[in-house]
């Protein structure tokens, strides 16, 4: 199986990866920050040496600020939820993930509560777009580091400079960034980022992270059992306890550890470069084919997420994503959770055939997936049936 669904998770795991989630069920199976025995004492070191790695390579100052969460939506709830619950209004881009759109939707039942700022590819038009939305009520700014479905990324180191001069914190959904594209809290201004580490991290599935360099805001969402202050009824007010109750996916942790090793040793930079590069091939490939249309501009370093929309003209995007699984390539079509980026970008209901590629990703990949793309666009431009 060719695999370029890497947008949703990448697969397959680095051996490092699979090799210390299964030591951790051995070397770690005791519950961290719950007990004084030996195997209990080591859980808890390898869990908080997780958070200092993570807090170093994501510019973040404290580790006790990095949170592990059940995944990068639970992370993005947290913040929003928690901010938002007593009062006032978020800003957001229209680009975004229904795991920003859904909390604010759900805030704004009885009235709106949330404003949309239009992307541009021209980031000060983008920022101008913002400061234009931006009311007297308006306390958050949330959005996207880059598009889950088209790649463009919004300026986030202007934007936080942006919402801190109006007095509004600053929260940063990269899920489709981190690990890919540089991140650093300090440097970019970030209050709360959000993070999917089973993708730019190679980390397993069901695991989250939520980082905060702004520790005093959030209460929890989640309130139970910590291992501290338990004779107390209410939720302890330190991080990272006051945002992680229950027993922690401490296989998974191991593994976010195991994969921004991975990310590390192979060099963030060169894998990014490797991605993009992939995807160039992809588009000087397609793009000019007249049964293929491509949505964005050609994947540039440093401009753009290594993720790729098309669709074959003629095609909805959920047969063109079958006939490419027939010929074994792992590829996702629809809508991608991310209806505002199709509106935006007018690719709405039918949506896109998403390309996604990793490390592990190939120039032969490339040339089978473009010799199949042809083949199936030749065959509808010949059918002449527009299936949309």
């Amino acid at each position: 199986m060719i695999y370029w669904d890497n947008a949703a998770t990448t697969w397959p795991k680095p051996a490092s990866v699979r090799a210390a989630v299964g030591q951790a069920l051995v070397r770690y199976g005791a519950n961290p920050g719950r007990a004084g025995h030996d195997m209990a004492m080591a859980t808890g070191q390898e869990v908080y040496t997780c958070r200092e790695e993570l807090a170093e390579f994501f510019g973040l100052k404290d580790p006790t600020g990095v949170v592990f969460t059940l995944n990068c939506t639970a992370g993005l709830n947290t913040v929003i939820r928690g901010l938002l619950e007593e009062g006032g209004r978020a800003l957001t881009s229209d680009l975004e993930h229904n795991a920003v759109r859904r909390p604010l939707a759900a805030l704004s039942a009885r009235y709106p509560r949330y404003d949309t700022a239009a992307w541009s590819p021209d980031e000060d038009e983008t920022v101008e777009h913002f400061r234009r939305a931006i009311r007297p009520d308006t306390r958050l700014l949330v959005c996207t580091h880059a598009s889950n479905v088209f790649g463009v990324t919004l300026p986030i180191r202007k934007l936080a400079r942006l919402a801190h001069d109006h007095g509004l914190l600053f929260c940063v959904d990269a899920a489709q960034s981190a690990g890919v594209l540089p991140v650093d809290m300090e440097a970019d201004g970030i209050d709360y980022l959000c993070v999917a580490p089973h993708k730019g991290l190679y980390a397993p599935m069901g695991t989250g992270l939520l980082l905060c360099r702004e520790r005093d805001k959030i209460p929890p969402l989640v309130r139970g059992g910590t291992g501290s202050y338990s004779v107390q009824a209410v939720q302890p007010p330190d991080l990272p306890d006051r945002l992680e109750s229950g027993t922690p996916n401490t296989a998974g942790i191991c593994g976010i550890r195991a994969g921004l090793r991975f990310v590390r040793e192979k060099g963030r930079e060169r894998i990014y470069a490797h991605e993009i590069a992939l995807l160039q091939r992809v588009y000087d490939r397609l793009a000019s084919h007249p049964g293929i249309r491509v949505y964005t501009p050609r994947p540039a370093v440093g401009r753009t997420a290594p993720v790729l929309s098309l669709n074959v003209v003629g095609l909805p995007s959920e047969q063109t994503a079958a006939l490419l699984n027939e010929q074994g390539i792992a590829v996702r079509a629809g809508l991608h959770c991310a209806p505002l980026a199709h509106t935006r970008f007018g690719t709405m209901p039918q949506g896109t055939v998403r390309l996604a590629p990793s490390a592990f990703s190939t120039p032969q990949e490339v040339k089978k997936i473009g010799d199949i793309f042809s083949k199936i666009a030749k065959k509808s431009l010949h059918s002449g049936k527009n299936m949309i």
